[in-house]
């Protein structure tokens, strides 16, 4: 950044010193390329101290030529510069326009040798770190293979471990396993034993209910017979009863009924009245017309009462007791 600013000042110095010495040295009309020269001149120096700080940056060398343009127009700047004070046989004004060709001369000379310094020690700088990039690549890459070396070791200790643990468990697998069959078988005889023992209680056990149950049977059949006995012997008695019952029900209905059938006969003997009977009277013979089947007309006779009444008492009769075959005959004989 110095350089080019020594640069820039020497250059913009360079060009207002020149230009009024070309520009009295110029044909009229022509004045206005006065300025060129000096940018020319100055651009050409600007042109080599750019290439010689790129090859200095690079590490390389240019030879001759760039030496020659660069002394070249070094002489071109000091020359043009101090021109018009030497015409003028001025030392002082040579002395005082030599000072910023001069500088930019030494300028350049001082920064190619700054750079082409510095572009050594970048390189022995790049170079050590180089070297200490390659020192802790293989620091890195050996502790990378010892850390393999380790982790190789790691793995096949842990492998070994695994194995060792795979043994020792597949060891005590098999000695569970042992075990586990030698209690499983145990346990199956222990089972066997007991369902032996339970079918054989279970064998007892049916002998005893199966003998319980028969005679229980023997008792309920003799049971059943004794009962089927007393029940035979119970209806055989209530038969008897019923049957007697029956022989002193129908003794006493046929003494009934020929008692009644007297007692009718008696009355239906009195004969055809010849007043009025008494009600009570004159009620039982119709009754005993009635049951004896006899017509209204002759019970009316019998009782001395109109057809009417004994016709209404008949009725009553009718309405209050299962007609037999006499009442059926009066029916038929009234409704003729």
């Amino acid at each position: 950044m110095g350089t080019w600013l020594i640069v820039a000042g020497a250059m913009l110095y360079s060009v207002l010193t020149v230009t009024p010495l070309m520009w009295k040295h110029t044909p009229d009309g022509w004045q206005w390329t006065a300025p060129i020269l000096p940018v020319v001149v100055d651009a050409a120096v600007v042109i080599v101290v750019r290439l010689d700080s790129v090859l200095a940056r690079l590490g390389g060398h240019g030879g001759r030529w760039p030496i020659a343009l660069r002394w070249m127009t070094g002489g071109m700047t000091l020359a043009l510069n101090v021109a018009d004070s030497a015409l003028k046989r001025d030392p002082v004004g040579v002395a005082v326009h030599a000072v910023a060709p001069l500088l930019l001369i030494v300028t350049a000379e001082t920064g190619l040798a700054y750079r082409r310094a510095i572009a050594a020690a970048v390189a022995a700088l790049a170079a050590q770190e180089a070297a200490e990039r390659a020192a802790r690549e293989h620091a890195a890459a050996e502790r990378a293979r010892l850390a393999r070396e380790e982790r190789e070791a790691a793995r096949e200790a842990a492998e070994r471990r695994a194995r060792e643990e795979r043994e020792h468990a597949a060891r005590l697998e098999r000695e569970r396993d042992e075990r586990e069959r030698e209690r499983a078988r145990e346990e199956r005889e222990h089972a066997e034993r007991m369902r032996r023992e339970e079918w054989e209680r279970a064998e007892r056990r049916e002998a005893a209910e199966r003998a319980e149950r028969e005679r229980r049977e023997r008792e309920r059949e003799q049971e059943q017979r004794e009962r089927e006995r007393r029940e035979r012997e119970e209806a055989e008695r209530e038969r008897r009863e019923r049957q007697r019952e029956h022989e002193r029900r129908e003794r006493e209905r046929r003494e009934r009924a020929e008692r009644e059938a007297a007692e009718r006969a008696a009355l239906l003997a009195l004969g055809p009245a010849e007043e009025k009977r008494p009600e009570e009277e004159a009620l039982q013979i119709v009754r005993a017309a009635f049951t004896e089947g006899l017509p209204v007309r002759g019970a009316a006779e019998l009782t001395g009462w109109s057809l009417g009444w004994v016709s209404a008492r008949y009725q009553d009769l009718r309405d209050t007791h299962t007609p037999t075959a006499p009442t059926v005959r009066v029916l038929e004989e009234s409704a003729a």
